[in-house]
C-alpha cells in the first residue's frame, strides 16, 4: 500500500501544498523561462518554495517538474537535461519534505496530441518513462500525474510509472463547465469517463486540478465519487476563476473565500485537499485551518 493511502488510515484528510508557478513568479520567475531550469540555476529559491510549504505542516508536497517531460523540456533547448531537471526536482523537495511528508513527483500533460499524430505512443510513453524515473531516482514517493484531458495521454503516463518504478500513482483532470451545465475536459472527457479509465490503468488516488475554484470543483468530485465509492480523491482548486486586469491573470479568491469552501469539498466525497494557480502558502493555510475547525482531524 502506498504512503498516501497508508496516511488516510491514521487521517481523516490529507492537506496539500499550493501553486508553485504562481510562487516561483513571485520570486522573479520570468514569463517564458524555464521553471524547470530553476532546479539548477536558482536551486536555493525552488527549496524555498518547497519549506515555504512543508512550515505548514501540510501531509504532501509536489516538485517543481510539472513541465518536464522532455517534449516540454525541448521547447527550451533543454530536452538532453531532462532527468537532471527532473531528479534534481525530486531531491529539493525530498530536502524540504524529510520522511514525514509524501513528496509527489508532478507529471504535467506533454503537450503532444496522440489524435493528431503529433507523436506516437512509443514516443510518449517513453518521455513518461523517463521523467517518471528520475523523480523515483530522486526520492519521489509517488507520481501525481495532473492537469490531464486526454484518456489516451494518461494511461500511457500511468502505464510508464507503474511498469517502471515502484512510485503510487495520482491522477488528475482538468474540467470545465459546458453550456449544458456539466463538465468535461477539452478533449470531450467527462469525470465518470476518466475514474473509469484511470482506475483500471492502475490510478491509486484520483481527482481534479486546475480550471475551477473549489465551488467549481464540488460537482466533479460528486460525479468520481458517485462512480467510485472507494478511491481517495485529491482536488487541487485554482483560487477562483482567471481574470484578466491590466493585461494580467488574476485569480481573485481570497484566502477567507476558499477557505470557508473546505466543508462543501469534503462532503462532496474529497480527502485531500490542496491548491493549484493562484494559491499561495496564506491560502493553504487557511485552508489547514478551516479543516482543523470543520473536519476535526
Amino acid at each position: 500500500m502506498g504512503k498516501i493511502k497508508e496516511k488516510l488510515k491514521e487521517k481523516k484528510v490529507l492537506l496539500s501544498d499550493g501553486a508553485w508557478g504562481t510562487t516561483l513568479h513571485a520570486m522573479g520567475l520570468r514569463s517564458g523561462e524555464c521553471p524547470e531550469l530553476w532546479n539548477i540555476t536558482n536551486r536555493e529559491k525552488v527549496l524555498k518554495v518547497a519549506k515555504g510549504y512543508t512550515e505548514l505542516g501540510i501531509d504532501m508536497l509536489e516538485t517543481n517538474s510539472f513541465g518536464g517531460s522532455r517534449f516540454k523540456l525541448e521547447q527550451y533547448g533543454l530536452g538532453d537535461r531532462t532527468f537532471e531537471l527532473n531528479k534534481t526536482a525530486a531531491e529539493i523537495s525530498w530536502e524540504a519534505a524529510g520522511e514525514s511528508i509524501i513528496v509527489l513527483g508532478s507529471m504535467g500533460p506533454t503537450g503532444k496530441i496522440l489524435l493528431m499524430g503529433e507523436v506516437t505512443e512509443d514516443e510518449m510513453y517513453e518521455a513518461f518513462k523517463e521523467q517518471a524515473i528520475a523523480l523515483a531516482m530522486g526520492g519521489a514517493d509517488d507520481a501525481c500525474i495532473e492537469t490531464m484531458s486526454a484518456l489516451d495521454e494518461a494511461v500511457l503516463a500511468i502505464k510508464a510509472v507503474k511498469d517502471n518504478t515502484n512510485l503510487e500513482i495520482v491522477c488528475t483532470f482538468t474540467f470545465e463547465k459546458t453550456v449544458k451545465g456539466d463538465y468535461k475536459t477539452m478533449m470531450g472527457v467527462t469525470p465518470e469517463q476518466m475514474a473509469h479509465e484511470v482506475i483500471n490503468a492502475g490510478a491509486e488516488i484520483i481527482g481534479t486540478n486546475c480550471g475551477n475554484g473549489i465551488n467549481g470543483m464540488i460537482p466533479i468530485v460528486r460525479e468520481l465519487r458517485d462512480f467510485s465509492p472507494g478511491i481517495p480523491i485529491l482536488v487541487h482548486a485554482n483560487a477562483g476563476i482567471p481574470q484578466i486586469e491590466d493585461g494580467k491573470t488574476i485569480f481573485p479568491e481570497t484566502t477567507e473565500e476558499m477557505a470557508k469552501q473546505v466543508p462543501d469539498i469534503f462532503k462532496a466525497g474529497a480527502n485531500i485537499i490542496g491548491g493549484c494557480c493562484g494559491t499561495t502558502p496564506q491560502h493553504i493555510l487557511a485552508i489547514k485551518n478551516a479543516v482543523h475547525k470543520h473536519m476535526k482531524f
